[in-house]
């Protein structure tokens, strides 16, 4: 998939190139070597997917779009979008995009854009290589969705800061060695907008001071979630990330790429809920010893969700495209993500239906993907806040909140 440019006008081919096909191949052989009964097993025994994530990294795919010289490849969003629709549609679902997003998609991204020559030289390749995993800490018990109104504060001291404050839903932050902490350096009512005081850190996450609460959780279970507490944890100086009280536009750059790998997993997802289902009808008879995959009822809901799978597939890609050629690209990754999780949710209930009480056993897949898929709706951003998005920015209309 690429786009040539003439005066004017602009080409956009849909075909993959060489390169792309071999790493799509390449997440698919490592996919379906682990496949859909090792992450039943995960989710029973709710432990993190890290054999499989080694294999990945091993592979050279979790750094697709990070720099060569971190020991990326170098590429683009739009490489690493395809590689997650592979590795989600062959078995893990949108649960494996949670181990990109925080290891490519925002930690990696920070430290790659915004981190130090130290950060980038030693910590980019730990995360690429597998030995080390990240958390992101940005939710916060009172701010929900509104990230602006953070109050984990980091106090100056001598050695930089002191860090006192609270978050939730942090996944992997017992498993991970860093967590990318988002945090107020100046109150908010001494900036002169919201959007200014905020920060960045990458901090060991086990250092003194820090406490978590482990969640019990509906979906996603491989991927545990936690409360975590700041009791002054002291903070470096040269754990800074970015700008000091000028993260939020650094932030939602990262939060963006986010959107983006988040479609890409959904997507996956949908699309294999939507292929059990089938094989499913296809086999299972009762009147007259038809297959119910002969059926309308059942035809048209998964006819339907693949039709939305595909838009909200297409609508990712070009976000991505757009984001690797440095166009703006926040309404296409927000449009995505939207699409992609009411495409997704819709994929996996009608896939749940078609099974019938089976689509409740838990060895028949569907209602995994039906739990982990329903979390995308509220998570990493709620459809209802991507649609404020949208009337302001696309549409003009006054802000609502």
């Amino acid at each position: 998939m690429d786009g040539t440019e003439g005066t004017g006008s602009m080409t956009l081919s849909f075909e993959m190139s060489a390169e792309q096909v071999l790493l799509v191949d390449a997440a698919r052989r490592i996919g379906q070597s682990y496949g859909l009964d090792y992450w039943h097993g995960l989710d029973q025994e709710q432990v993190p997917p890290l054999e499989y994530w080694q294999a990945i990294c091993d592979a050279g795919l979790a750094g697709v779009a990070l720099p060569e010289s971190s020991g990326g490849a170098g590429l683009g969003m739009l490489e690493l979008v395809l590689i997650i629709e592979a590795l989600c549609e062959t078995g893990a679902g949108i649960a494996l995009a949670q181990m990109f997003m925080m290891n490519a998609a925002l930690g990696g991204q920070a430290i790659a854009q915004y981190g130090s020559d130290d950060m980038r030289r030693e910590l980019l390749p730990k995360l690429l290589n597998g030995a080390e995993i990240m958390s992101f800490a940005m939710t916060e018990p009172s701010a929900g969705s509104n990230a602006l109104d953070i109050r984990t504060y980091a106090r100056a001291h001598e050695s930089g800061w002191l860090l006192r404050g609270q978050k939730v839903w942090i996944t992997l932050a017992s498993e991970a060695r860093w967590m990318l902490v988002i945090a107020r350096t100046t109150p908010v009512d001494q900036v002169a907008r919201k959007t200014d005081g905020l920060s960045m850190f990458l901090l060991d996450g086990q250092r003194e001071g820090i406490r978590r609460q482990k969640i019990s959780k509906t979906g996603t279970r491989p991927l545990p979630a936690y409360e975590v507490f700041f009791d002054d944890v002291v903070v470096r100086h040269d754990e800074l990330i970015g700008t000091l009280d000028g993260a939020w536009p650094e932030l939602t750059a990262i939060l963006n790429g986010e959107r983006m790998v988040t479609a890409a997993g959904l997507v996956g997802t949908g699309r294999i809920a939507v292929k059990l289902a089938c094989d499913y009808a296809t086999e299972r008879k009762v009147y007259k010893n038809t297959p119910i995959a002969s059926y309308q009822a059942i035809q048209f809901p998964l006819a339907q969700a693949h039709a939305q799978l595909e838009a909200a597939r297409w609508m990712n890609r070009q976000a991505a495209w757009l984001m690797d050629r440095q166009r703006p690209f926040a309404s296409a990754a927000n449009v995505a993500k939207l699409l992609a999780a009411d495409a997704a949710c819709f994929a996996t209930d009608r896939a749940v239906q078609t099974l019938g009480g089976m689509g409740f056993a838990s060895e028949f897949h569907v209602e995994r993907l039906w739990r982990d898929a329903r979390l995308f709706a509220v998570a990493p951003i709620p459809q209802e806040m991507i649609l404020n998005f949208i009337a302001v920015h696309d549409l003009g209309l006054p802000r609502s909140y």
